[in-house]
């Protein structure tokens, strides 16, 4: 397009992330020899050989709050527009409420599958991104993924969570605990609810009973959770809800869509029980920093090592609860003991530390999809499996848990290259300026129907006060440095009284507090420094503050933050 070519044209690309052979089948930049190196520095190169003209600087740097010593005021001030290729919500968000704050055109799009949409966000001439939003996506109720699963999805998305808790989250938890023992206890016995003591209950299995000091504990760590979840936990359900049971307006408690599970015998002869089991013990070992032996990965070996553990008998209990209930949003059932159970955990936990050597941690693992070498989707795979086998729910290969479990909805190119084409055309306009909102298009495509839908911006909302008007776009500013009184009458000559005004989570001023107003004369960055404790960087200019004002008649007017200059 000839953008970013001449002498004063520069365009800036940023992503922390390295190309993945996944990435390879999206777009044309990069190439098989590529994988592993940063995406940005790959891309960048590609481009300057398709125009060397061209002006760019490459980046690997995450764009968010804790980047804002890169991504200064100075460089988001000389921007012309920017153009998001992001993948979360919550990224968008940030760069959307930057553009609002420096008043920079933002050229927004995504796809999904066959779907895309283009979203432009102009200066005073539209809402912004975070305006409007799209509904949350329907789960299914905890209650069914975790006791009554009808279809593979939630056996996936329970082995997902399973995994996170096994090897990741407990395992941090474990080293949140031995990092510092006495804020730890403290945040717990301050929450002193049904969840804190689950997460205590995971921390004390792991470093008492389940604690691996051997690859063979690994595997019977790994033997007993199979037990656990395929049989005993089976065992307890329809002991809890038999066959005939019914519900408290006597239908049968095992209608449809409930399916009726069965307990698993383990098998050493089963190739898919022995896999779960070395996958499991793999991941464990991993955790505990303990070394894999070469003979894990035959069959025979593996067999003899897991026919070694033994497997307590299990015996239901009568006073098991299983959570029915469809809007349930926990499984963790509150008891008037938990205060006590804490203590009596936090107790264990302390003598338990003690026998750990010096130095001790957990190593949690991230979930990690795209490399198959790390026993992750084997784990996942296995867990889902077994469980839809209790259910007699179709099982799936590893590709297929790994498309479900990771969240994976196929990237096709044709929508990649559907929604540039639109943000560029669109470019065009941002770069000659001058146009109105009605020459602007929002596109939403899908192209599997295919349906092309385009319409204008939506404008932002107008608010007026007085011979004022401004929308989410207007920001007041406020230079040389100014006292608490200056701003006050700043606020004032616009027919505003303020009779609060706030930096963060902290107040700096409010007219019910006689003693405030012997801040009158004290420069506001001065309140800012030394009453809401803010240290303001070196690349830091100016402040914002929240100003809650009223007007004449008493009516509370929401006015823009108000930007003050200090330097």
């Amino acid at each position: 397009m000839g953008v970013s070519c001449g002498k004063q044209g520069k365009l800036t690309i940023t992503d922390d992330d390295v190309i993945e052979k996944s990435n390879l089948s999206r777009q044309f930049l990069f190439r098989d020899w590529n994988i592993g190196q940063a995406k940005s520095t790959v891309a960048a190169s590609a481009a300057a050989l398709i125009n060397p003209h061209l002006r760019i600087e490459a980046l690997q740097n995450r764009v968010g709050s804790q980047t804002e010593n890169v991504f200064d005021d100075t460089f988001w001030e000389n921007l012309t527009a920017v153009v998001n290729a992001l993948d979360n919500v919550n990224a968008r968000l940030y760069v959307d409420q930057r553009c609002l704050y420096f008043q920079k055109p933002l050229l927004e799009s995504g796809t999904l599958g066959a779907k895309c949409n283009t979203q432009m966000v102009i200066p005073h001439l539209t809402e912004n991104y975070g305006a409007s939003r799209d509904p949350p996506e329907k789960q299914a109720p905890m209650c069914t993924v975790h006791s009554f699963p009808h279809n593979i999805d939630h056996c996936l998305t329970w082995a997902r969570s399973e995994f996170e808790g096994l090897v990741e989250k407990t395992p941090a938890e474990v080293n949140a605990y031995l990092s510092n023992p006495v804020e730890y206890i403290n945040a717990m016995n301050k929450a002193g609810d049904a969840q804190s003591r689950d997460t205590l209950e995971h921390v004390l299995e792991c470093l008492e009973k389940e604690k691996c000091d051997t690859f063979q504990d690994c595997i019977t760590w790994a033997r007993l959770r199979f037990e656990d979840y395929f049989a005993d936990r089976v065992k307890q359900l329809i002991f809890t809800f038999p066959e005939e049971a019914s519900t408290s307006t006597g239908a049968p408690f095992w209608s449809a869509p409930k399916r009726f599970p069965h307990p698993l015998q383990f098998s050493v002869v089963d190739p898919s029980h022995l896999n779960f089991v070395m996958a499991a013990s793999i991941l464990r070992a991993e955790t505990f920093g303990i070394s894999v032996p070469e003979w894990v990965k035959h069959p025979k070996t593996m067999a003899e090592a897991v026919g070694k553990v033994i497997v307590p008998e299990f015996q239901p209990r009568e006073d098991v609860k299983i959570e029915t209930d469809e809007k349930a949003t926990t499984l963790s059932s509150a008891s008037v003991d938990d205060a006590a159970v804490i203590n009596e955990l936090i107790r264990k936990l302390e003598q338990c530390r003690k026998k750990l050597p010096p130095g001790f941690r957990m190593m949690p693992i991230q979930f990690e999809k795209d490399d198959d070498t790390n026993y992750h989707m084997d784990l996942i795979a296995g867990l889902a499996n077994m469980r839809a086998r209790n259910y007699s729910i179709p099982e799936v290969d590893k590709l297929k848990a790994k498309f479900i479990a990771g969240r994976i909805i196929p990237a096709i190119a044709t929508s990649t290259a559907m929604a540039t084409g639109l943000v560029c055309l669109e470019l065009y306009k941002v770069l000659d300026g001058g146009h109105k909102v009605e020459d602007y298009r929002n596109t939403f495509a899908n192209l599997a129907l295919p349906l092309f839908s385009m319409a204008e911006p939506v404008p932002p909302k107008v608010i007026k006060h007085q011979d004022l008007s401004w929308t989410v776009w207007d920001r007041w500013i406020l230079k040389n440095n100014p006292t608490l009184k200056e701003l006050l009458q700043w606020l004032k000559y616009k027919g505003l009284d303020a009779y609060s005004i706030s930096h963060g989570s902290c107040l700096l001023y409010n007219s019910m507090f006689p003693r405030h107003r012997d801040r009158m004369d004290r420069k506001v960055v001065d309140l800012v420094r030394e009453v809401a404790k803010v240290e303001l960087p070196a690349y830091r200019h100016h402040f914002d503050v929240v100003v809650a004002c009223e007007d004449d008649e008493g009516n509370d007017v929401d006015i823009p933050p108000v930007s003050i200059y200090f330097s």
